[in-house]
């Protein structure tokens, strides 16, 4: 099992849902950003999931669920939900939303309840790796986690590698 992680809103929220997944502490790395996880982990940095807190042309919240290997086309996005435009928060802004620090942001417990978009092909992994809450830790779920808990809204938004 390796070092027990103490725990953070992320990990009590999805015990308290009786989710089960697996916990993935590594040495969190400043600007590392999903391939340094994915690296240490051994793991796919398709299936690590990365939690972008974004905001629309209103500034209203809302919450991005991305491979760690792709970006997000706001354009795209924006015209799936009906908004004029996105853009990513600035990180004081993304945390006083989401509660958490840049770089350990979960769409779990969140401090401010906000919508909850996924790439609709990480729903297609047998399992992801996402932010537990915490710089330097990740939990595994299943993917179906997001839609059933979360109302996750499926979406067509990442861009394509090369552009």
């Amino acid at each position: 099992m390796g070092r027990r992680v103490s725990e953070t809103p992320a990990t009590q929220w999805l015990r308290r849902q009786r989710i089960v997944f697996g916990e993935h502490p590594y040495d969190y790395v400043e600007h590392g950003g999903t391939s340094e996880s994915a690296r240490q982990l051994g793991v796919d940095e398709h299936a690590v999931v990365k939690t972008l807190v974004m905001q629309d042309e209103a500034a209203r919240p809302l919450i991005v669920l991305m491979h760690g290997d792709r970006k997000v086309s706001t354009k795209n996005l924006a015209r799936q939900i009906g908004c004029k435009g996105i853009e990513p928060c600035a990180p004081e802004v993304a945390q006083r939303h989401s509660g958490y620090l840049v770089g350990g942001t979960s769409p779990f417990a969140t401090r401010k309840a906000m919508p909850v978009y996924v790439e609709a092909s990480v729903l297609a992994l047998p399992r992801i790796w996402i932010n537990g809450g915490r710089r330097g830790f990740l939990v595994s779920i299943e993917p179906r986690v997001l839609v059933e808990c979360l109302h996750a809204q499926p979406v067509n938004c990442a861009l394509a590698e090369r552009e």
